[in-house]
């Protein structure tokens, strides 16, 4: 593996309306995990949710996990709640990045933050901008990915539907899904 020296940190972007966006992301933690990369993945809406790939991740010692979100907040009760919640994890986003300590950082659905206004594209392009280490890798999921972001990412890739289970009235399959 490349010395962290020799690195080019890439910054990713998984975005769109399609289906794999954290399921991409979360391939990347495995592979990094493998490759012994110290990596920490920090969830802005699934919250207390179950779900296959962080009980994967505990038995790895090299991947630290937070899912720290309301749950799905498009259902929301309580937007104010919504918006400090999402201004807490992005304050943990900002210290995990600045400590140094990870080879890669995945923001699960940090751009859902950005397209119901609790965080600015301009202020997260402007930490990676500045602050994010030249040799580490990270990757920010979800749909409404900020145009400031998506200037600055070295790789943007955008998931498409064209068919999905729900749309036939199929729940999420653990395992699959979750």
């Amino acid at each position: 593996m490349k010395s962290k020296e020799k690195r080019h940190g890439l910054t990713l972007v998984h975005t769109g309306e399609g289906k794999g966006k954290s399921s991409s992301a979360f391939g990347m933690v495995f592979r990094a995990a493998g490759w012994d990369m110290k990596v920490c993945v920090i969830q802005f809406i699934k919250g207390r949710w179950k779900t296959g790939e962080e009980r994967a991740a505990s038995r790895f010692d090299n991947i630290e996990w937070h899912a720290l979100g309301d749950g799905f907040t498009w259902n929301t009760e309580n937007p104010e709640q919504d918006l400090a919640t999402s201004r807490e994890i992005w304050e943990l986003c900002k210290e995990k990045i600045r400590s140094e300590q990870y080879d890669l950082v995945v923001l699960d659905e940090i751009n859902y933050c950005c397209g119901y206004g609790w965080l600015s594209g301009t202020e997260i392009a402007q930490f990676i901008r500045e602050e994010k280490p030249a040799w580490m890798h990270l990757v920010l999921t979800g749909r409404n990915a900020a145009e400031e972001v998506i200037e600055i990412a070295d790789t943007v890739t955008e998931m498409r539907p064209i068919k999905h289970a729900f749309e036939q009235g199929l729940k999420a399959e653990q395992g699959v899904e979750f």
